[in-house]
């Protein structure tokens, strides 16, 4: 394939996960208030899309670099590698919409992405230099947050709820839900715009790596055009929304009020915007459930559907090991094809 083509194509295919990753992750955006009421559906998706796109104004690149050079060795990708781990994450995060389950778009997209890469380091050096293209300290950093992203979010939702309880303590219940409709509004928007800062930036990191790799580029710098066309595609990708998944979030967990609404997404936007300040692809998936169950918990502990949880929480488990066998088996057919050589 013409090398100027290939370029066209891996930016299309990554463009494409961007709006797969926001039409997934529109849940994380939307659940809490439209299952508070707070917003229509249809409000509710525009007002997200809109704060998923202003962000590309917000953190910079940090994640872009991480995702694009500090999980996989530059001189092991080729931009075959980078097309063939968009096909891994592209499968999984279209399957698991499919099916309602809400994943971490940015570890399938890190395990494509790898499993590619290290599908190429076995056959052009065998099997004991699988692991050569790793770049340890990335994804130590990224497995870390796997496990850390929904306590962290967990433990900032039921203390924020814990607070509220104590300082409007003195206020009805039906005074304490007018309050919070117009509040979880903020917190609504904060949390889009974090989703939109840290989600959106994974795939400006591999558009920039396949520019960088086909010497489009001197230097591992995002051009200013792939900003806005990931946070366009992530924006449109939220505004149709996948509502199977915005279900299983924003209903099936627990049952939301919008003071626990507005815990959840505050909680949520503060751990992902941490994450996104030091450079680490954190799940906004696994944050915002972690907030909406540590609120679901702060009410009891039977209020949270632990079965549901459990069934989230295998689609997490599963999506590493998936995606990084399905880009090690699409580098593999294209390598068979005679191509990426």
């Amino acid at each position: 394939m013409d090398a100027l083509a290939l370029v066209v194509v891996i930016v299309i295919a990554a463009l494409i996960f961007d709006f797969l990753n926001g039409f997934n992750d529109a849940a994380n955006s939307i659940a809490t208030v439209v299952a508070t009421h707070v917003l229509t559906p249809g409000l509710a998706v525009a007002w997200a899309a809109f704060f998923n796109f202003v962000s590309a104004f917000g953190f910079g690149t940090a994640v872009a670099t991480t995702i694009g050079s500090g999980m996989v060795h530059s001189e092991a990708v080729t931009q075959y590698v980078v097309l063939t781990g968009l096909g891994g994450a592209i499968f999984w995060t279209w399957l698991t919409s499919h099916l309602g389950l809400p994943i971490s778009a940015s570890h399938a997209l890190v395990g494509g992405y790898a499993g590619a890469a290290m599908a190429k380091a076995v056959v052009e050096q065998g099997w004991s230099q699988v692991l050569s293209p790793i770049v340890p300290r990335g994804w130590l950093l990224t497995i870390l947050f796997i496990f850390c992203a929904p306590l962290m979010g967990m433990l900032a939702g039921s203390l924020l709820m814990i607070a509220v309880h104590w300082i409007f303590r003195s206020r009805t219940p039906h005074k304490l839900d007018r309050y919070f409709r117009v509040l979880q509004l903020l917190s609504s928007g904060v949390f889009s715009f974090a989703h939109g800062t840290n989600d959106a930036q994974k795939t400006m990191g591999i558009i920039t790596a396949a520019l960088f790799v086909g010497g489009y580029l001197e230097t591992f710098q995002v051009p200013f055009w792939v900003i806005l066309s990931a946070h366009a595609a992530i924006a449109l990708g939220t505004l149709l929304g996948g509502w199977k998944v915005v279900r299983t979030m924003g209903h099936r967990l627990t049952r939301l009020k919008p003071v626990g609404g507005f815990c959840a997404e505050t909680g949520g936007a503060f751990t992902v915007l941490f994450a996104a300040g030091f450079g680490i692809p954190a799940s906004t998936t696994h944050t915002i459930a972690g907030a909406i169950a540590g609120v679901g918990v702060v009410r009891r502990i039977r209020a949270v559907r632990w079965g549901q949880a459990t069934e989230i929480v295998w689609a997490w488990v599963l999506t590493l090991p998936t995606t990084i066998v399905v880009g090690a088996l699409c580098y593999l057919l294209v390598r068979g094809l005679g191509l990426g050589t």
